[in-house]
């Protein structure tokens, strides 16, 4: 068989049911491999859509999701998507053809070291020398795309490479437990917990593995504990737990940061310092941690742990639950209960609003979380939208909230909800986008509409990049010209062949919501968006006083 045929036959091993992407000339064998298989290779309107589809594929199955594109200028367009499924612990296979290997020494027609400029953004990298290797590599990159912490490894396969004739079989796939910790390290984790008055919970990323998630609620349950969540590990806890502490990462101090002020000891669990540096939680450097992960700590000067717990966290979680089974906690959490209660306030207090015009950010959210069921899965993009769904909208179920909070690329949240529509066809999904970061991958609404998968986008409109006013409000007391024109968002909707809704009423919402949700093929919910709130949240947020 052609090379091109035994690098499908593996990629069929690993599991893969579906390649986005947009192929080019020198994937041209591998695309006639693959029209023989039974593997669903999806046309991206743009590379970036493709990775995009792929890091959303990826983070909600725990699966390696597989992207494709070409050389030169199909593998740069590819680069944004895969950085930010590697920072956001998504697992991801990247594909990419290459020209003629007997050209690539030298000046040649959009040749360039693909390799070489992938390797700062995934966890492995490599290309094909000889096409029996092919079974080895392919293993070792979907093996590595998923160990912990899991990210995106890349393969490259050159055209003539690609027509070789070869003789092979794909790799068996196997699965092999992690390792687990220490017996005596644990028993250090509990002694510390015997001694502390007030402990807290700082779930990151790690923490929404589904095996991780029910020890830690077990942990909640047992202990009632408060849990406070990053943006990335939404849903670790239910929301309506009362041990939920809600959501913490916001640049300004929130009320959720007055738990880990109060706290002796904080627990961080499957923690990721590129969502949340310690040093805005710990800034005395002061606090007594226990760190529990996959891996060893980070070293940073404000994240100096008392003892580090490193091997399976659904395991490590398990250990302390046995542990704890019979013990009498004598903890001060009456603080975590009034954070918790404070928040609730705080979240209902602009449910009822009737505003004709611009909404208000926190009746939105309301409204999208009464209109989404529990498992329903909502996809943030990046811009100041992201800050008002990180603290407005809270989730029952780990993986119903993806918000991208490693690398932060605009533009993810479209074809991210192609992908989990098509993933998980049987639930709701509905992408938040800012009117910037929506344009960034518009041309995938026809993705979507090819498809005909059942999903909402809605687009916050104000006409700028809100994130970069507020950040720039917040620091000079102005802002720079950040504000650009917008099309006719019901004309755009009916070009692609979508449901269409531009709701300007607060009281029309929600209905507006529950319709498009249940349309058949995709719909577009176009909002007006106070962003006046920005700076109110900015003002409320510097004059909190801790509850005690």
């Amino acid at each position: 068989m052609k090379a091109s045929d035994l690098f499908v036959r593996c990629l069929e091993a690993e599991g893969v049911h579906t390649i986005y992407g947009v192929p080019g000339e020198e994937n041209a064998d591998m695309m006639m491999s693959l029209e023989d298989s039974p593997i669903e290779v999806v046309i991206t309107r743009h590379e970036q859509g493709a990775a995009f589809m792929a890091e959303a594929f990826g983070r909600l199955t725990g699966e390696a999701g597989v992207c494709l594109g070409t050389l030169g200028p199909g593998a740069t367009n590819l680069i944004t998507g895969v950085a930010d499924a590697n920072m956001d612990r998504a697992p991801m296979v990247v594909l990419t053809g290459q020209g003629d290997s007997k050209r690539l020494h030298k000046e040649s027609h959009q040749a360039m070291d693909v390799v070489s400029m992938f390797k700062p953004v995934v966890k492995w990298g490599g290309s094909v020398f000889h096409p029996s290797n092919i079974p080895e590599l392919v293993r070792k990159a979907f093996k590595l795309a998923t160990a912990e912490k899991p990210g995106a490894c890349h393969l490259e396969l050159a055209e003539d490479l690609a027509k070789i004739d070869v003789q092979g079989a794909p790799l068996p796939v196997g699965r092999q437990r992690r390792p687990v910790a220490d017996d005596k390290v644990m028993d250090q984790v509990c002694d510390l917990l015997r001694a502390a008055k007030r402990p807290v919970v700082l779930a990151g990323n790690g923490a929404i593995r589904r095996r991780a998630s029910k020890q830690l609620r077990l942990l909640g349950e047992k202990t009632g504990i408060g849990v406070i969540n990053t943006f990335m590990a939404k849903g670790a806890v239910d929301c309506a737990a009362p041990y939920s502490l809600f959501t913490i990462g916001l640049g300004a101090k929130d009320l959720v940061a007055c738990a880990i002020d109060a706290a002796d000891l904080v627990i961080s669990l499957g923690y990721d310092m590129v969502e949340y540096h310690p040093k805005l939680w710990n800034p005395g450097r002061d606090k007594r941690i226990v760190h529990m992960d996959f891996l060893p700590a980070e070293i940073d000067e404000h994240y100096c742990c008392d003892v580090e717990v490193v091997g399976d966290l659904a395991h490590s979680l398990w250990m302390l639950n046995e542990r704890l089974d019979g013990v009498k906690l004598e903890w001060e959490l009456g603080q975590q209960a009034a954070v918790r209660r404070e928040m609730l306030v705080d979240f209902a207090s602009q449910k009822d609003d009737a505003t004709v015009g611009p909404m208000r950010p926190q009746k939105v959210l309301w409204d999208v979380r009464q209109a989404m069921a529990p498992g329903d899965i909502l996809l943030s993009d990046v811009g100041a939208h992201k800050m008002w769904i990180a603290r407005y909208y809270q989730c029952h179920e780990p993986n119903s909230c993806l918000i991208p909070n490693g690398f932060c690329s605009m533009g993810f949240a479209l074809p991210g909800a192609i992908a989990a529509a098509r993933t998980f066809p049987e639930k709701k999904v509905m992408a938040i986008c800012g009117d910037g970061g929506f344009m960034m991958n518009v041309q995938e609404m026809e993705t979507a509409r090819r498809l005909g998968v059942n999903m909402v986008c809605m687009v916050w409109d104000d006409g700028g990049y809100g994130l970069i006013k507020w950040k720039q409000q917040n620091q000079y007391g102005k802002h720079t010209h950040l504000d650009f024109g917008n099309p006719d968002w019901l004309k755009l909707a009916d070009a692609f062949g979508w449901h269409g809704h531009y709701v300007d009423h607060s009281v029309d919402l929600q209905g507006a919501l529950r319709a498009a949700l249940d349309e058949a093929g995709p719909s577009l919910v176009v909002v007006p968006i106070d962003y006046r709130e920005n700076d109110k949240l900015t003002q409320r947020l510097g004059d909190i006083v801790c509850p005690i």
